[in-house]
């Protein structure tokens, strides 16, 4: 069924203004929500610990969903079905252990930050920045520059006469200027109203998608028949010489979730271990996500949040997915183009074009007004996902980093270093575009550089988590030997050019890379690490258990006071100057000139240094931030809602088995 749409593509007076309005309601909400918990380090790193589970439920969804998703997941759609959706189904199961096993052992713990558990779990530092700093790396060259490569792409397809640099750095300095300006709290209320905005837009164009093929049963019949023209011609003619006529056709088990194991894509022993070893990393230990959690106001809120989170995860399937197949129907010539020449005039690359199936479908099938809804959509998922990077990031290098060389920096300078840290991070961002421009298979890239990074990482949370007995020297070689065999395999597999299909003419990878799939790699590398640090763990001298209280998910009830392992590396300014009346402040404020005025206020610190807590105070204000109590109705309701939806999960993974 495949159509050729000629229509006007180009962005209506209609489509301009609903972007305008869209970023005039976001600012609004977001600065104005910051308001709220300005002028601290909890305030503006974990928003006071004062959010609802229905913002902390669209927030972990949005930061996970960004502009990479939309041109990613519908480009895989597109290229072979709907298996690409094991990763957003496997992502319901590890919400649930981040809720029920993680987040009670970080919020009995107190802290901040990831790498800030790990130090008060082992103590010294080697382990804290190593993994501050690999966290910073990452951000910058997989998370950052898989959105910003994704928002370009559609950009220049929707707005070809718009200089791509031009446009990426005004997105760019528009979700800094939120970071900056209003910390967590602005990232996770602007979160809440581009969730709505997602999956409203998206919604909408799922809606036309399926109208315009006639229905799911023609999508499934029809997507197995959607060839490229140059394939049709060349299929099954033994005289013919041309090398491109596999390479247009759906694989026969585009409707399947679980795949053989040699299957080159998605082996399912590496979907059910490997992608759940990485996916542990990224749900329960990586800062962007964790922290929405931490910003709960109970545990039980937080446990909420990753219920709402995991129903939400059922709908990239549709949302996504399935779109990106329709559009391989409705345009097969363009979309599931084989002939790199023929590409190369499509899209600009020789490799394939699936990645343009979702700009392309809502170029073609949406009216004007509707066209700048999904427009405002990818602008949201883009700056969503920057933001949540750009303040995590700015928490980790202030917390984790610039604490280390400045033990007794005030507030007020830890406050502006995070906001110097989002703009250097934007720097870095724009810098690396034309590096990102060329990378192929950017979906597949990044989740193989997580295999690659990620599982040592998983083994020692893990192991920290769950065994009182691992040590700082049984983890810290264990990261270290896990990063050497991860860093061989990522080196040697990338040393080789990528092979085009139908392309004869390159270098054949060894077995050991060609027919290990990443995923795979990812479960024995875990598996290494993880022998590593049990092996050196119970060879050197183990932690007292008085070092270990709430740090573990065996001890996170105890109630007795642990004695920290560097008890020297949390005295935070010991010669701070003493707190000042509220009067005394507004007052000092009040005489600065205009500009110092807008300089505290975009920094939060105009209100810095007034009345501070009595030890008294602080304490019990400690006390009820590190509280894990919940409800038993509560406990209950959660964990009848937390059994419906995996049951939900696995009914629909067995469906489309």
């Amino acid at each position: 069924m495949a159509i050729d749409i000629e229509k006007d593509t180009r962005l209506h007076w209609g489509d301009v203004l609903v972007i305008v309005g869209y970023f005039i309601i976001v600012i609004i909400f977001g600065i104005g929500s910051s308001c709220k918990n300005r002028g601290s380090i909890g305030g503006y790193f974990l928003a006071g610990r004062s959010m609802h589970w229905i913002l902390i439920g669209a927030s972990l969804f949005a930061s996970n969903i960004g502009s990479g998703h939309f041109v990613g997941l519908a480009g895989s759609g597109a290229a072979s079905g709907i298996g690409i959706a094991v990763f957003e189904l496997n992502a319901i199961f590890v919400l649930m252990i981040l809720g029920w096993i993680f987040v009670p052992v970080y919020i009995a713990a107190g802290v901040f930050t990831m790498p800030e558990y790990l130090r008060k779990r082992f103590g010294g530092q080697r382990i804290r920045v190593y993994l501050s700093c690999l966290a910073l790396i990452l951000y910058i060259f997989t998370k950052i520059s898989a959105d910003l490569f994704s928002g370009a792409l559609f950009l220049t397809q929707a707005m070809p006469e718009l200089n791509l640099y031009v446009a990426v750095i005004i997105l760019l300095i528009i979700a800094a200027l939120f970071t900056i300006g209003g910390g967590l709290t602005a990232v996770i209320w602007t979160d809440f109203i581009q969730t709505v905005i997602m999956i409203g837009g998206a919604f909408v164009l799922m809606i036309l998608s399926f109208i315009e093929v006639g229905g799911y049963e023609k999508v499934i019949k029809e997507f197995f028949e959607a060839w490229p023209n140059t394939t049709r011609q060349h299929y099954g003619n033994p005289n013919d010489n041309y090398s491109y006529t596999e390479c247009g056709i759906p694989p026969d088990n585009s409707m399947n979730l679980i795949r053989s194991p040699d299957d080159g894509n998605l082996p399912w022993p590496g979907i059910m271990f490997g992608l759940t070893i990485s996916s542990v990393w990224y749900w329960c230990s990586d800062q962007v996500i964790v922290q929405r959690t931490l910003a709960a106001k109970t545990l039980s809120h937080a446990k909420a949040g990753t219920i709402m989170a995991g129903y939400l995860k059922f709908l990239p399937m549709w949302l996504i997915v399935f779109p990106g197949m329709i559009a391989r129907i409705l345009f097969p010539d363009r979309i599931a183009c084989a002939d790199p020449d023929e590409c190369e005039k499509i899209c600009q690359s020789r490799a394939g074009c699936t990645n343009i199936a979702f700009p392309t479908l809502v170029l073609e099938l949406m009216p004007p007004g509707l066209r700048g809804l999904m427009l405002a959509v990818m602008m949201s998922a883009l700056i969503s996902s920057l933001t949540s990077i750009f303040n995590s990031s700015s928490t980790i290098f202030t917390i984790d980093i610039w604490k280390r060389f400045r033990r007794n920096a005030s507030e007020v300078e830890l406050m502006i270093v995070g906001r110097v840290c989002v703009l250097a991070l934007v720097v870095v961002s724009i810098a690396w575009i034309p590096i990102v421009q060329e990378i192929k298979e950017l979906f597949h890239y990044i989740q193989a550089i997580t295999s690659y990074l990620a599982p040592p990482v998983c083994a020692v949370y893990v192991l920290a988590v769950f065994w009182k007995r691992t040590n700082e020297p049984g983890a810290f070689w264990g990261l270290m030997a896990g990063l050497l065999v991860g860093l061989i395999r990522f080196a040697w597999e990338y040393s080789y050019p990528a092979v085009p299909c139908g392309d004869t003419s390159g270098t054949v990878k060894p077995d050991i890379i060609a027919k290990v799939h990443y995923l795979h790699f990812g479960i024995l590398l875990f598996f290494i690490s993880a022998t590593v640090t049990v092996i050196v763990s119970l060879l050197t001298k183990p932690i007292p258990d008085e070092n270990l209280y709430r740090l573990t998910f065996w001890s996170r009830y105890e109630t007795r006071e642990r004695i920290d392992i560097s008890p020297d590396e949390d005295v935070a300014n010991a010669d701070a100057e003493p707190a000042k009346s509220l009067e005394f402040v507004q007052e000092e404020y009040d005489t600065l000139p205009w500009y110092k005025k807008a300089f505290e206020w975009v920094c939060g610190i105009e209100k810095m240094g007034a009345v501070k807590l009595t030890p008294e105070q602080t304490k019990a204000l400690e006390a009820k931030q590190t509280s894990i109590h919940e409800s038993k109705a509560w406990r209950r309701v959660l964990n009848i809602n937390a059994v419906i939806l995996m049951t939900l999960a696995v009914f629909v993974w067995g469906f489309f088995a």
